[in-house]
């Protein structure tokens, strides 16, 4: 099964979420609001390892700040390709403000960030505002 498992954005209770099961609208087993997993998905430090290293589906992560012009220009194919590839790959977003850990595990010194992870193991990376087929690339 292509499991991962998800911090609920409203309640934070981790779910595992089967990804074939996207269209049925997977729900908070604790309070039942929807994931939208055909949309980035937003990563807290304290669930990057849970999330992204043990999920069994490739992760493309976006290591991104609020601030950063380059990143809010590769947002929506972002979007794009989390809806084009939702159930296959999960889309993950990583505020490097949030998660100066995560960050430095990672070398991350300039963003965007782009990481393809599969199996735990970074698979490759890109810096920059790379465009769509940059990003397309680096999903697979």
């Amino acid at each position: 099964m292509p499991n991962v498992t998800l911090a609920c954005q409203f309640c934070s209770k981790l779910n595992k979420v089967d990804l074939r099961l996207h269209n049925r609208g997977p729900k908070c087993a604790d309070c039942g609001r929807p994931f939208l997993i055909n949309r980035p998905v937003k990563v807290e430090e304290q669930h990057f390892d849970t999330t992204v290293l043990k999920s069994e589906v490739p992760v493309l992560v976006d290591f991104y700040a609020d601030w950063c012009g380059p990143c809010r220009i590769m947002a929506p194919i972002l979007d794009d390709i989390a809806q084009q590839r939702a159930g296959k790959l999960l889309v993950a977003k990583v505020d490097t403000d949030r998660a100066p850990t995560v960050s430095q595990r990672y070398g991350i010194k300039s963003i965007p960030f782009f990481t393809r992870f599969e199996h735990g193991q970074v698979v490759r990376s890109v810096v920059g505002a790379v465009g769509r087929d940059g990003l397309l690339e680096l999903a697979g």
